[in-house]
């Protein structure tokens, strides 16, 4: 894969504060960003992300409404060299995330499965290869949580934009019956399947592509998940209600709580209503039925 790499900086009455970096992260993840680094004493940060998944509009929408008005935001974009951005991330690790004490998500490299607290039912592990959702993000925490409290029976779901694969994996873990998962990058589908091997999960299926990838599939899905940046959402959401079936529901995350309106009203046009919300940290959820 090809990368870009952005760097950003930034000059204002308070430059200083750390915060500056934090939002500025994740801004850039809203963009496509996937990768990070802080550059030392708060003087910028370094974004990687692959060329053809920047959003450059979605970027220059962020800086024009960043959270501290007094803050100017300059950045630059050259080729990265090809390498793995995220190996550094990958070879530290993450630590264990519980859910609502009915879930916990590990990092299966490097946590001893039995180290665990011993009466959580459900033990996810993920190894990330390049790809985004280990259950450290907020986005990633909501949707699990949502996932957690269906009823799954015969229920089918859709993970678009899957990922490590990590929402699919939960809900056949879960009790669903059969998963559809697609990702336009080859990483994430490869990421995908590894992780479902290593939770002993063989009723998945993933494709390779974005959403057009829907048009050749017949199957209609109860659920249907989608954790991305709000710009996607927006333009995939017709694409994601056609695949749903009567009574399903789509479950909406990796955007902030500001963006909420904006993606109400894109979900009413297609019939559709909020059933449910969930901030955390200014990251939204919506379910919608």
């Amino acid at each position: 894969m090809e990368y870009n790499k952005i760097t950003f900086t930034w000059t204002g009455q308070n430059a200083d504060n750390p915060m500056i970096a934090e939002l500025i992260i994740d801004m850039a993840a809203e963009a496509g960003c996937e990768a990070f680094e802080e550059l030392a004493n708060n003087k910028g940060v370094v974004a990687f992300a692959q060329k053809d998944l920047l959003d450059e509009v979605c970027l220059e929408e962020g800086i024009q409404n960043f959270f501290f008005e007094d803050i100017t935001i300059a950045y630059s974009i050259e080729e990265a060299e090809n390498k793995n951005w995220n190996e550094v991330w990958e070879e530290q690790g993450f630590e264990p995330i519980y859910i609502n004490n009915q879930c916990v998500i590990y990092d299966a490299k490097h946590t001893d499965k039995e180290s665990l607290i011993c009466d959580i039912p459900l033990k996810v592990g993920i190894e990330t290869q390049q790809a985004f959702g280990t259950g450290t993000h907020e986005t990633t925490q909501m949707i699990v949580e949502q996932l957690l409290s269906i009823n799954w029976g015969e229920k089918k779901i859709l993970d678009c934009g899957c990922g490590t694969g990590i929402l699919g994996i939960v809900a056949a873990m879960s009790g669903a019956k059969k998963v559809m998962a697609y990702d336009i990058d080859e990483w994430s589908t490869r990421n995908t399947l590894h992780n479902a091997q290593l939770n002993l999960v063989s009723n998945i299926e993933v494709k390779q592509g974005d959403a057009a990838v829907l048009e050749k599939i017949d199957t209609t899905f109860d659920v249907v998940v989608a954790n991305i940046n709000r710009n996607i959402l927006l333009t995939d959401m017709p694409a994601f209600r056609r695949k749903m079936s009567p009574n399903s529901v789509l479950i909406l995350s990796g955007f902030y709580a500001e963006d909420i309106e904006l993606l109400l009203e894109k979900a009413h046009t297609l019939g559709l209503k909020e059933q449910h919300r969930t901030v955390l940290n200014n990251w939204a959820c919506l379910v919608l039925a």
